[in-house]
């Protein structure tokens, strides 16, 4: 039975506030002026290091995705307003409703690294080389701790943006949101510790990537327990920052790259109706050709900005509208979490879909693939490699000389001494926090997860950069 209610509530770790009006308002304001949230501002969307501000960020892309999704939930509730809200328990809830979806969807890059997803792949793969040869060496005698070294080293080797956000809002952040929010923002449903499903087996796109890591697990299965969210499952409105985000890369890239000079309007209108015709589709061709004419009788200067507004204004529309039927139309296994599909992948046959996947595909081939766009991927690669090294020494001190580091006491390494100062204190009291639970544990156990911990400690810190910070670090400890 769908009742909105025992989702939408006011529980939340510490100081709960009973009026549910209240809880959501106090979600809003302490995401608004989180850290962690401005730091968007500087982050890369697609073309890193951008000094052009009208070129998106993680934060104006971020801001895109709310407002879309401000209009899916409320277009949603406005359909399910004929059977009336109370049938689904959102009688009074509709405030709720929408605002968890619209912060959700500011919330849901702050977990992102500087440079992009690149940095995600260039993250695990020093963590492969060089974390985890360190990471063998610790003894586990037993079956237990066997056990616990497999799931730890593979929980390393899985860093991605959406499980860090987890972490964000929790342990680094401490931001105390509601679960209601926090579990909205738990897009995947696999713990990063846990094997990715083969496709075909049960919820293999939901837990298709790591959605946390095993620092946050407990943290992340009371909040499931309190909100009724089975192992696996997805909250329900996640689906919908989902698919709002979806709906806001489709022009957005493509704006931008106009704005770059990589490509023209006239580029971009030829290379989506060849697309078009290559494969049949009328929908998008005729949605283009019409705005497309429309421009082409305004000023020079105007017609970009008039093209890419009349489309993205059409294609919006469409989508949201297309997407509200689908939650409806599967309501049920939505509302439970076991929808195995974005919203706007579920439908392969319609007309929206195929659209969709033309979009993708001119940004894959005349954006993402572009020299200079690929440039700077390899300069944050570089950035992002070069810091993780400059950080290692702190990865091989003992266990013992970690502690003395971080009381202050003069060790061997000097070089650690002085890479300790760097690191934010909010990450080292996480750290700590996280290694004061180990007390009783076993020694090998313990041991393990010290340097789990830590190496934690060295990747929030380098992943909790912005762009130019990360530049301007890289160019401090390289002298160059």
């Amino acid at each position: 039975m769908i009742d909105y209610s025992k989702k939408l509530t006011t529980a939340r770790e510490v100081n709960p506030i009973d009026n549910l009006d209240y809880s959501i308002e106090s979600d809003r304001g302490r995401i608004l002026s989180a850290p962690a949230f401005r730091r968007l501002q500087k982050r890369t969307q697609v073309f890193a290091l951008e000094l052009n501000a009208s070129i998106r960020t993680r934060l104006t892309h971020s801001l895109e995705v709310s407002q879309t999704a401000r209009f899916i939930a409320k277009s949603i509730l406005s359909k399910l307003q004929k059977e009336g809200l109370k049938t689904y328990g959102l009688e009074g809830l509709e405030n709720a409703f929408v605002s968890t979806v619209e912060m959700t969807s500011l919330l849901h890059d702050i977990g992102n690294p500087p440079f992009g997803h690149f940095a995600e792949q260039t993250i695990n793969k020093w963590i492969a080389e060089n974390a985890l040869p360190l990471f063998e060496t610790f003894p586990a005698t037993s079956e237990e701790t066997k056990a616990l070294k497999i799931m730890l080293a593979k929980d390393l080797c899985n860093y991605d943006g959406n499980a860090q956000a987890i972490r964000v809002i929790t342990k680094l952040q401490r931001l105390n949101l509601s679960y209601t929010q926090i579990a909205s923002v738990v897009k995947y449903t696999r713990g990063a510790y846990e094997d990715k499903p083969k496709k075909g087996e049960p919820f293999d796109y939901l837990m298709k990537k790591p959605g946390f890591y095993f620092s946050e697990k407990s943290a992340v299965e009371k909040i499931q327990s309190a909100l009724h969210v089975k192992h696996g499952h997805r909250f329900p409105l996640t689906y919908i920052m989902e698919a709002a985000d979806d709906i806001s890369y489709l022009t957005a890239d493509l704006e931008d790259s106009v704005e770059k000079g990589i490509l023209s309007l006239d580029k971009v209108y030829e290379l989506i109706k060849a697309e078009c015709e290559k494969e049949g589709e009328t929908y998008l061709l005729e949605v283009i050709q019409d705005r497309y004419d429309q421009a082409k009788k305004n000023e020079e200067p105007y017609q970009f900005n008039l093209f890419f507004t009349l489309v993205r204004a059409k294609l919006v529309t469409s989508l949201v509208f297309h997407v509200v039927d689908i939650y409806t139309q599967n309501h049920e296994a939505i509302y439970e979490g076991s929808f195995n599909s974005a919203l706007l992948e579920y439908d392969t046959k319609s007309k929206y879909y195929k659209a969709i996947k033309i979009l993708q595909t001119i940004s894959t081939k005349h954006i993402y693939q572009n020299k200079d766009v690929q440039t700077l991927e390899l300069q944050g690669y570089a950035i992002i490699n070069g810091l993780l090294s400059v950080f290692k020494p702190l990865m091989n001190l003992t266990c013992k000389e970690f502690e003395a580091l971080l009381s202050d006491e003069k060790i061997e390494c000097f070089i650690a001494m002085r890479l300790i100062k760097r690191i934010s204190s909010k990450q080292i009291v996480a750290y700590q926090n996280d290694v004061k639970a180990l007390e009783g544990k076993d020694e090998e156990s313990a041991m393990l997860l010290e340097f789990y911990y830590r190496t934690r400690l060295i990747i929030d810190y380098i992943s909790g950069m912005t762009d130019d910070f990360a530049l301007h670090e890289y160019r401090t400890l390289m002298a160059l």
